[in-house]
């Protein structure tokens, strides 16, 4: 049998790691890939669509709450260094409160959002912008590639694509790790993963910390 093809890479050396219902009524099966590091989610094994905005109407995620924006300043702030005065950038997965759009504002910058679920305006991606942000959003990505490279086309010469995610740990590690017991989360990167992302589209790549990644298109 054929083994399940990889999200990001799409190689097929990829092994399941982990097979548990992990609090989930559900079980859930997580693989490997071995090329790009990259761990998923079995697709069947995924939320439906409804499912999953039910999940992500109960976050209660407010623009202005200070705490809030102090975590997504662990983005905001290494991106604001790099950019340029007035750049116009694009929000990805900006959710029901985008607090990043406004803290970009804030600092003199044009912003644009995206959200499957609360901005669904597909236009954004036939502009170019000077810098994008995809703060926790990766890991509920079903697509990945696609979803990335997309962006990546919508990116100038020069410009930053800024991630924030948790990395994953290592396989043995796994299950002891809070980051999967959201069952919305169903796609984890390591530095690897990253590194390959990097490669593929000839890119600088800044790895600041085990949660944010920031990329320089050349």
């Amino acid at each position: 049998m054929k083994n399940l093809q990889c999200l990001l890479c799409d190689n097929d050396e990829t092994e399941l790691i982990l097979e548990s219902d992990l609090r989930f009524h559900d079980i859930r099966r997580f693989y490997h890939c071995k090329s790009c590091d990259l761990v998923f989610v079995h697709p069947d094994d995924r939320l439906d669509g409804d499912m999953e905005f039910s999940r992500y109407v109960q976050h209660d995620n407010r623009p202005y709450d200070p705490e809030y924006r102090k975590f997504l300043s662990q983005l905001a702030n290494p991106m604001l260094k790099r950019i340029k005065p007035n750049s116009c950038g694009l929000d990805f997965g900006s959710g029901p409160g985008p607090a990043l759009h406004l803290m970009f504002e804030e600092k003199g910058h044009r912003m644009q959002n995206y959200d499957i679920f609360f901005d669904d305006d597909p236009t954004v991606f036939e502009e170019m912008y000077d810098f994008i942000t995809v703060s926790e959003t990766a890991e509920h990505l079903f697509d990945p590639l696609s979803e990335f490279d997309r962006l990546w086309s919508c990116l100038k010469e020069g410009g930053y694509l800024g991630i924030m995610t948790s990395q994953a740990p290592e396989n043995d590690q796994l299950e002891d790790w809070h980051y999967i017991y959201d069952d919305t989360h169903v796609v984890f990167f390591r530095p690897k993963t990253f590194a390959w992302m990097a490669k593929r589209w000839d890119a600088d790549l800044e790895i600041l910390s085990d949660r944010v990644v920031i990329f320089r298109k050349k």
